[in-house]
C-alpha cells in the first residue's frame, strides 16, 4: 500500500468519523460558520468587479478549510446559478495555517476569514440593470473534536454601472496571498520534491511552510526543509507517493502559497526547472519534538554535566563543604538553594546572550564564547585558580572543608563558576534542547536554559533538601584533604586542555603570554592564601587579582591563529558546495564538526574518527570525509548546525548515496562506530569491497 492510498484511506475515515459524530447533533450546528456573498461593486458589460465569500465562525474553536485541506477536512465546493454572459473566476485564499491532531496534518483557517474572485460580465450581456447573483456553497466547520458539513444559499445583488466600492474589499486584498510575478521552479530529487521560489533575499522570510494545491502529492505531516540561495527560497518536501512524479504522471505545472513566519503570504505557480543545491539553511522548527521533552532532555543534559572533568571536582569540594560544615537543616537548604540560584542564573544569563546576539543577525551557537580569545584566556586563568585551590593554596567561600561553614553567597558565586566552567561540554541529551531553544520563541527558550542550570544544579540541591543524602556522605576527617588535592588533578587537565586551545589559537607566542599572566595569578592567590591563614584581610589580593585577569583580556593582543593540522582521513574543509558536489556525484559523505576546545569531539576522534580502521572503512567504501572547523566564528557552519537542530558541537552525520537525509550519529561515539556505518551502507548498496 502505497503512502498516498494510506492517507486517502485516512481522510475517509476521518470524515466518516466526523459524520457520525455529527449525526445527533447537526441540526443544532448546522450554522457552525456562516458564509456570506459580498460584492465589490458596479460592473459595465465587458468589465469585471469582484466577489466574495465571507466565513464567520460562531466560536473561536471552529475552522474552516483550504482548497487543499490536507489529510483529512474538505475544501469548499460552490455551485452557481449565474444569469447568462456572467462568469465566476476561481477563488484566491488567505495563506491557510496548520493544524495536526494526531499524525494528520490539516490546512485550516481560524477566525473570520474571506476568499475571493472575479465577476465578469461578457461584452453582450443582456444586461441592463442589476442582476441577482446566486450559488450554494458546500464546505465544513470542524472543532478539533467534531465536523459538521454546511450548507449556504448564498445571494447578492450586482448593480451594473458605476457607483461607489465597497470598502471592505480592501481588508479582503490585504488578507490574500499576493502572486508572485515570476514563476517558481520545481524537480524532484528522490522521495523529495524540491522548490525554488523567487524571493529577494533581503525578505525575512522566518519560519516558512509550503502549501501545495495539488491533492495527495507531499506528505503533509512532514517537516519541511529550507534553504536560501540567493534570491531563491529553496523548499524541500517529501513526496506522498514518488510513482505521482514518475514519467508521463510527473506534473507539468504545480501552485500554492508560501506562507511567511509573519503570517502573510504569496501564491506561486511552478514549473520543471533547476533548483540549486545548497545554499544558506533556515530552521523552521518544525521538526520539534513537544516542548515537555525538551524540558527532560535540558534537564538531563545539565545533570549529566556534572561528570564533566571541569565540573566534577567543584560538586565533590561543594558536598564535601557542606558535610564539614554540618549545621541545621535550614542552612543546608539556605546553602543548597544559593548554589542552586547561581548555576540557574548562569545558564540564564549566557541563554539570554545567545538569543539576544541572534536576533540581532549574530550567526552564534552554544559555547560561542569559547570562540573567543578573551573568553579562553579567562577560562584558562580560572581554571589555573581553581587547580591550586585544590591544591590548598587558598580559600574559595562556599567550598572550604577545612573548617568553617557555608556560605550564601559563596555558594551562590560556586554555582556561578560550576555553570561557566560547564559550557565548552555539550554531552548527551543536550543537542535536541539547545538547538531548539534557537528557533524556539524567546520565553520558552529561556526555559530550557533554566532546565540545563536546573539540571547541572540538582546533585547538590537533593543533597540539600533530602537529609537520607546528606547522611550518606563520608564523615568528615583528613581524609577529605587528601581527596581535595586528588580534584586538582582533573581541573588541571582542564587547564592543560585550555592552554593547547589557547596554543591552537595563537600559537606558542601568545600561549607564553597568556602562561606569563598565569604565573602572576597563581602568585596572588599564593599570598591571598597566607592572609586567609593569618586571619588578615584578602581585599587587595582580590582587587590586585581582578585588575590582573583584566589586564589580561585587554592587553594581550589577538591571536593569528595557525592552520588547521591534517587528520588522518585526509578530509577537505566542510562548505554546502563541497556537500553537494559530493552528493552529486553519487558518493557516500560523512561530515564531522568539532573544536579544538569541545572536550566530547576531541575524545570521539582519538576514538572512532582519526584511526586506522575508521579510514580503510571510508576508502572501502568511496566516501567523501568533511571537517567543519568551529574552533573561531563560522557563520555558514553556525547556520547549518541550526538546520540541522543543534546549537553546538560535536555533530556526525553520514550521507549514503541517494538518501534524501543524512544518518546522525551518537554524539558519544564508540570505537566502531564510523566504520561499521560505512561498511553497512557499502553493504545495502551492493558494492562492498
Amino acid at each position: 500500500m502505497t503512502r498516498a492510498s494510506l492517507a486517502m484511506i485516512c481522510r475517509a475515515l476521518a470524515l466518516l468519523f466526523a459524520a457520525l459524530l455529527a449525526a445527533g447533533g447537526a441540526h443544532a450546528q448546522a450554522d457552525s460558520m456562516p458564509a456570506h456573498l459580498v460584492v465589490e461593486g458596479p460592473v459595465k458589460p465587458g468589465g469585471e468587479t469582484r466577489i466574495a465569500i465571507e466565513f464567520s465562525p460562531v466560536s473561536d474553536e471552529w475552522h474552516g478549510y483550504w482548497s487543499n485541506p490536507g489529510d483529512a477536512g474538505l475544501g469548499m465546493q460552490v455551485e452557481w446559478d449565474l444569469p447568462p454572459d456572467v462568469s465566476v473566476g476561481p477563488f484566491r485564499y488567505p495563506p491557510p495555517t496548520t493544524l495536526l491532531i494526531g499524525k494528520l496534518m490539516n490546512h485550516v483557517f481560524e477566525g473570520d476569514y474571506a476568499v475571493v474572485a472575479n465577476l465578469r460580465v461578457s461584452e453582450d450581456a443582456a444586461v441592463d440593470g442589476p442582476f441577482v447573483l446566486r450559488g450554494t456553497a458546500q464546505y465544513l466547520a470542524c472543532t478539533d473534536k467534531i465536523c459538521v458539513p454546511q450548507r449556504a444559499e448564498l445571494r447578492a445583488v450586482v448593480p451594473v454601472g458605476e457607483g461607489a466600492a465597497e470598502q471592505r474589499f480592501a481588508q479582503y486584498q490585504s488578507a490574500l496571498a499576493a502572486p508572485l510575478d515570476r514563476a517558481a521552479s520545481f524537480a524532484v530529487a528522490g522521495d523529495r520534491l524540491r522548490l525554488a521560489i523567487p524571493l529577494p533575499s533581503s525578505l525575512d522570510v522566518g519560519a516558512p511552510h509550503v502549501f501545495i494545491e495539488s491533492r495527495d502529492l507531499v506528505e503533509y505531516a512532514q517537516p519541511q526543509s529550507f534553504s536560501r540561495a540567493g534570491d531563491l527560497l529553496v523548499a524541500e518536501i517529501a513526496l506522498a507517493d514518488t510513482a505521482l512524479v514518475d514519467g508521463a504522471q510527473r506534473p507539468q505545472k504545480l501552485s500554492g502559497i508560501v506562507r511567511l513566519g509573519d503570517g502573510t503570504g504569496l501564491s506561486f505557480t511552478a514549473e520543471p526547472g533547476a533548483v540549486p543545491q545548497g545554499g544558506e539553511p533556515i530552521r523552521t522548527g518544525g521538526d520539534l519534538a513537544p516542548w515537555w521533552l525538551l524540558i527532560g532532555t535540558a534537564l538531563l543534559g545539565g545533570l549529566v554535566l556534572n561528570v564533566m572533568p571541569c565540573v566534577f571536582p567543584i560538586l565533590s569540594l561543594k558536598a564535601l563543604a557542606l558535610a564539614k560544615s554540618g549545621g541545621s537543616e535550614r542552612a543546608a537548604r539556605i546553602d543548597a538553594l544559593a548554589y542552586t540560584a547561581g548555576v540557574i542564573f548562569a545558564c540564564l544569563a549566557l541563554g539570554g546572550l545567545l538569543l539576544a546576539l541572534r536576533a540581532g543577525g549574530e550567526n552564534v551557537g552554544w559555547a560561542f564564547q569559547l570562540q573567543q580569545p578573551g573568553v579562553v584566556v579567562v577560562l584558562f586563568l580560572l581554571a589555573v585558580a581553581l587547580t591550586a585551590n585544590f591544591l590548598g593554596a587558598f580559600e574559595i567561600p562556599g567550598m572550604v572543608i577545612s573548617g568553617g561553614s557555608g556560605s550564601g553567597r559563596g555558594s551562590f558565586a560556586t554555582g556561578l563558576l560550576a555553570a561557566f566552567v560547564a559550557t565548552p561540554c555539550t554531552g548527551p541529551f543536550m543537542a535536541a534542547a539547545l538547538g531548539a531553544a534557537l528557533v524556539l520563541p524567546w520565553p520558552l527558550a529561556l526555559g530550557l536554559f533554566a532546565a540545563l542550570g536546573l539540571g547541572l544544579a540538582l546533585p547538590f540541591l537533593l543533597l540539600g533538601f533530602v537529609p537520607a543524602f546528606r547522611e550518606r556522605l563520608p564523615r568528615p576527617g583528613r581524609w577529605m584533604e587528601t581527596f581535595r588535592r586528588w580534584m586538582a588533578l582533573p581541573m588541571g587537565l582542564t587547564a592543560l586542555a585550555l592552554a593547547w586551545l589557547a596554543w591552537r589559537l595563537g600559537g606558542w607566542g601568545w600561549l607564553a603570554i597568556v602562561l606569563g599572566f598565569a604565573v602572576i595569578v597563581v602568585g596572588l592567590l599564593v599570598q591571598a592564601g597566607r592572609a586567609q591563614r593569618a586571619s588578615q584581610p584578602a581585599l587587595l589580593h582580590g582587587l590586585a587579582l581582578a585588575a590582573t585577569i583584566a589586564a589580561a583580556v585587554l592587553i594581550i593582543p589577538a591571536p593569528t591563529p595557525p592552520q588547521a593540522s591534517p587528520d588522518e582521513l585526509g578530509s577537505q574543509p566542510f562548505s554546502q558546495d563541497a556537500l553537494a558536489q559530493a552528493r552529486a556525484r553519487g558518493r557516500p559523505v560523512f561530515v564531522y564538526f568539532t573544536a579544538d576546545w569541545c572536550v566530547t569531539c576531541k575524545v570521539n576522534e582519538g576514538v572512532a574518527i582519526d584511526t586506522q580502521a575508521t579510514k580503510r572503512a571510508l576508502e572501502d567504501t568511496d566516501a567523501v570525509v568533511l571537517r567543519g572547523d568551529w574552533t573561531t566564528p563560522d557563520p555558514a557552519i553556525t547556520a547549518f548546525l541550526t538546520q540541522q537542530g543543534v546549537a553546538g558541537v560535536p555533530l556526525y552525520l553520514w550521507y549514503a548515496p541517494g538518501a534524501a537525509r543524512p544518518q546522525r550519529l551518537p554524539q558519544v561515539l564508540t570505537p566502531n562506530a564510523v566504520s561499521d556505518l560505512a561498511r553497512a551502507s557499502a553493504r545495502q548498496a551492493g558494492t562492498p569491497r
